[in-house]
């Protein structure tokens, strides 16, 4: 309402743009084009993280280290199996130098009488380390934790444990003959005396708190074993397992000396008997690297199960 006519005016509307029906709804200039429609909004640039260089380049170094420091003593042993028979230090005859072993073991492997000995080895030996957990393991956990099972086969163990496996082969070969069973029956006997006293030391060994801890919290027997005793139990009772693993391969090796037909120790005895004294030595380094090979896997598993450990480094 003007103040001097009293009349109500309007403000007056722009004109519509040229082109445009008067009724046409209007629309805003945003949406009038198509082009500013479909073109979506730029993306903050996201910046790509350098890898840092010095701390892979340290890493790399510190690997090259000790891998060189682990294997020094090895090198100088090979080089002086290598350079003792050449120059005359030791006889030729006895002692070949480490090269003309490796020709005889490629030459094993490539008429395939390595690999045939190899596995009849690994067969026996794996099949009585098996047996030996199985029944050394669960054995053991009873005996540690139960006295009075403890008190009933404590005499027994100490009278078996101090007979070497070796003595008793005469006794396994006349009762099971000379066949796989007397073979996979000794790897048994002597696996089963580090399992079963290692594992009997780390039960009895549990940390007296950690027990007190899981009693006050009303854990019944078969949670206490999985939680408690068990993890406990974990890295001695694998030190047994890998003492085992170790002697499931050099008790089988004497084994097979006495009426086999394949395996390592056949190969062995055999190339010993023929004077092929370069194919003698291949087999020994086979069982040395079937051995290293083994107690590194299982490293790698007792690692595994004990990943809770603090390490002391």
């Amino acid at each position: 309402m003007s103040l001097t006519t009293g009349t109500t005016t309007e403000k007056a509307a722009p004109p519509p743009p040229a082109g445009l029906d008067e009724g046409a709804p209007a629309t805003s200039p945003a949406l009038s084009s198509p082009l500013t429609r479909s073109t979506p909004a730029p993306s903050p640039r996201i910046p790509s993280r350098a890898v840092p260089v010095r701390p892979v380049l340290r890493r790399t170094a510190s690997l090259l280290a000790t891998g060189a420091t682990r294997s020094a003593a090895i090198v100088a042993l090979l080089l002086l199996w290598e350079t003792a028979p050449r120059l005359g230090l030791v006889d030729r005859t006895f002692l070949p130098p480490f090269s003309e072993v490796l020709v005889a073991w490629w030459e094993l492997a490539a008429d395939g009488r390595l690999a045939d000995n190899t596995y009849a080895s690994l067969v026996r030996s794996f099949s009585g380390f098996g047996l030996a957990v199985a029944v050394a393991v669960p054995l053991g956990l009873l005996i540690g934790w139960y006295r009075p099972v403890a008190d009933l086969l404590g005499p027994l163990l100490e009278v078996f444990r101090n007979t070497a496996a070796l003595a008793l082969l005469p006794v396994f070969v006349l009762l099971l003959g000379i066949g796989e069973t007397s073979k996979i029956s000794i790897v048994v006997y002597a696996c089963t005396w580090p399992i079963l006293l290692n594992t009997i030391s780390a039960v009895r060994t549990v940390d007296p708190t950690l027990l007190k801890l899981a009693t006050s919290m009303d854990l019944s027997a078969p949670r206490l074993f999985q939680k408690v005793i068990l993890p406990s139990a974990v890295p001695v009772m694998f030190t047994g397992i890998r003492l085992a693993g170790a002697g499931s391969i050099l008790v089988l090796v004497a084994a097979e000396m006495i009426g086999a037909k394949a395996g390592l120790g056949y190969l062995i005895n055999a190339s010993q008997y023929n004077f092929a004294i370069p194919q003698m030595y291949a087999g020994i380094i086979t069982i040395s690297a079937i051995g290293v090979t083994f107690n590194q896997l299982l490293v790698v598993l007792e690692r595994r199960l004990s990943s809770w450990r603090v390490s002391a480094a």
